[in-house]
Parts: structure tokens; C-alpha cells; sequence
């Protein structure tokens, strides 16, 4: 009951929640989603292409600015050229790195401009509908913020549809504003390489390759304030890394990737 003696309206909250088919789906799109390298050279269906770019549109945006727009990128000159970039950009990127580390990153395939079926531009044009934004005045970048939503969705998306996904991060926007001719205003947020692939990997290709490691989630919890981490946190920091949470969702699956 409430303060006055009514009874509390009791939300069904099981009437929210996706059928369990549907969940699984979700989390193991989420836990199979890779950032792929290599790729085959079947083309990609119009209509799958409009599938996962009509999931990326359906991303949140603050203000529902709706900020995203996206370049379809198929002529093969004008990937070469990228390629051409990006190697510059690589031997630039070497230089944070020494001795082994070095060699470690330049061994590495960090792209496949060339090799996969289309390249996608995801931009961001910040102040779309005027300089009045809901939402925006505290924090500038929110546009930037939402654009990337819609990155994750479209990502997600190819993931359910067998389609591998590369973010090419080695590059300088403002050499992809010529080369594609986007307007001064409008930002490069993404240069992703889409095409179908031979498999995904079962676990991230830097981690296979022994250039990072994923973090253990409960290490990067914090409670009420920045100082209390996961000893002021309870049953949750245990429970992060406990496959059995996982148990109702995938009965028979192997949890170990999913810590």
C-alpha cells in the first residue's frame, strides 16, 4: 500500500521480459560478436545490408537527435586508397611501442579494407535539427555518444546475420573527408570493413594473440563513489564472474566466455 492506504499498483514484470529464445538470442550476439580481420569475398545481399543498417537507425540517441549517417562503400579505388592510408597511419601508430611490443603490433592484421565485401562510413552530424539540442548542454559530446549506439546495434546486428565487422581506427579523418567529400561539419566516427567470413574465433583476435586480456568485470566496480570497489559491493562482484548466473539462459552451453 501507499502512504494514504491504496494499494500500490504491482507491475507484471515477467510481461516485460523477452521470450528466453529471444534473450539467448540477444547474449550470444553480444558474447559472439568479434572484430573481424579476414573476410570472404561473397557479396552482401541488399536486403541483409538493409536489415543491419535499419537495426543501426533504431539505436537510442539523446535528444533523439538521430545523429548517424552512413557512406556504403564499394568502389574499389577509393578502398585502395584508404588502404593506402591506413598503412601510412600504421608504421605512424608503430611508433608508441618498443622492442617486442613493436614487433607484436606490426605482425598483426589489423584490417581488411580490400579483402572484405563493402566498407561502411558511420558519421555523426552534431547540431542536425538546429544548435538547440535536448540534453545537451551539460555534456557536448552526446552526439558522438549516440552515434556510437548505433555502431554497436549495426554490429550486433551483422553478428546475427553471419556477417564479420572490422573497425578500422588507423586512419585520419580529415583525410577521409576528402577522399569521400563529407562536409566539414559532419564527423567520421567509424571506417568499418563488413563481409562474410570463414568462422569467428572463440575469442577476441588481439587476446588470442597475446596483445591484451580481457579485465575481470568485478574490478572495474565501483559503489556509491569511485573509492568503493568491489569489497564494499556485496554479493554482485562474486556473482559477475559466477558462470551459474548464466545457467537459465544457456543450460548447456559453456559459460567460460562469458566472465
Amino acid at each position: 500500500m501507499d502512504i494514504e492506504g491504496n494499494v500500490a499498483f504491482q507491475p507484471d514484470i515477467e510481461s516485460n521480459r523477452l521470450p528466453l529464445e529471444i534473450r539467448r538470442g540477444l547474449y550470444e550476439a553480444i558474447f559472439r560478436r568479434r572484430d573481424m580481420r579476414e573476410f570472404r569475398p561473397d557479396p552482401v545481399p541488399d536486403e541483409v545490408l538493409a536489415r543491419i543498417l535499419v537495426a543501426a537507425h533504431h539505436a537510442g540517441s539523446v535528444g533523439f537527435t538521430q545523429p548517424w549517417d552512413f557512406i556504403i562503400v564499394r568502389d574499389m579505388e577509393l578502398r585502395r586508397e584508404v588502404k593506402r592510408l591506413f598503412e601510412e597511419e600504421r608504421l605512424h601508430n608503430a611508433g608508441q611501442f618498443t622492442g617486442k611490443r613493436r614487433d607484436k603490433f606490426l605482425s598483426l592484421k589489423l584490417e581488411g579494407i580490400v579483402e572484405s565485401a563493402l566498407n561502411l562510413i558511420v558519421t555523426c552530424e552534431p547540431d542536425r535539427f538546429g544548435p538547440g539540442v535536448l540534453g545537451k548542454t551539460a555534456i557536448r559530446e552526446v552526439e558522438i555518444y549516440s552515434t556510437c549506439l548505433a555502431i554497436e546495434n549495426l554490429w550486433l546486428a551483422a553478428r546475427v546475420e553471419g556477417l564479420g565487422v572490422g573497425w578500422v581506427s588507423i586512419l585520419r579523418n580529415e583525410v577521409l573527408r576528402q577522399i569521400f567529400g563529407i562536409p566539414k561539419a559532419v564527423i567520421p566516427i567509424a571506417y568499418l570493413c563488413i563481409g562474410y567470413v570463414d568462422s569467428f574465433p572463440a575469442r577476441p583476435i588481439l587476446e588470442t594473440a597475446g596483445w591484451a586480456e580481457r579485465l575481470p568485470p568485478r574490478k572495474l566496480l565501483h559503489f556509491d563513489t569511485w573509492e568503493r570497489g568491489a569489497a564494499q559491493g556485496g554479493n554482485l562482484p562474486r556473482l559477475v564472474e559466477d558462470p551459474k548466473i548464466w545457467r537459465d539462459i544457456f543450460p548447456d552451453g559453456d559459460d567460460s566466455d562469458k566472465k
